[in-house]
């Protein structure tokens, strides 16, 4: 089917809808297939935990705090150096709250992206399970003995 056919002023949409009243309504068994279908479909995701591939990135992702003041060197230098390091941070914490306050909130943003990106692919993954199973099923109906022969071969109307 060609763009151009698909794209037309004619029928109006009142012609499709009369139309539409004319066709003939569907078998039990396929209005029980799609109710089916359709509630399988507009079923609400389960609220799941955090990723477990964001979980580590979920823990860092506010770089304001570090972790406690620590130095591999030994007896007093050592000592020196970490008490050095605490000053340093309890002085500055806020001008480095204040620096790193732009980053905090661009890591929050993109790691509640990520988490949606990964709602929305598991949600998709889950909806795609559900078609092929319900083509599988379809399809062994149709490979079924004695089931009618569909006709493959369907007259188009052609023109413009």
């Amino acid at each position: 089917m060609r763009p151009e056919d698909l794209i037309t002023r004619a029928p109006t949409a009142e012609a499709v809808a009369r139309e539409t009243e004319r066709l003939p309504s569907p078998s039990p068994e396929a209005e029980e297939s799609l109710r089916r279908t359709l509630e399988a479909a507009s079923q609400p995701s389960t609220p799941t935990p955090w990723p477990a591939l964001l979980q580590e990135a979920r823990g860092k992702m506010d770089s304001r705090y570090a972790e406690p003041a620590t130095s591999h060197r030994g007896g007093l230098t050592g000592t020196a150096l970490v008490l050095a390091k605490r000053a340093f941070r309890l002085t500055f914490q806020p001008f480095i709250n204040e620096v790193l306050r732009k980053q905090v909130e661009f890591n929050e943003s993109i790691l509640d992206a990520l988490a949606t990106m990964h709602d929305v692919q598991r949600e998709q993954a889950r909806t795609q399970a559900a078609w092929r199973k319900e083509l599988e099923r379809r399809l062994a109906q149709l490979e079924a003995p004695g089931a009618p022969p569909s006709n493959t071969k369907r007259s188009r109307k052609r023109g413009r």
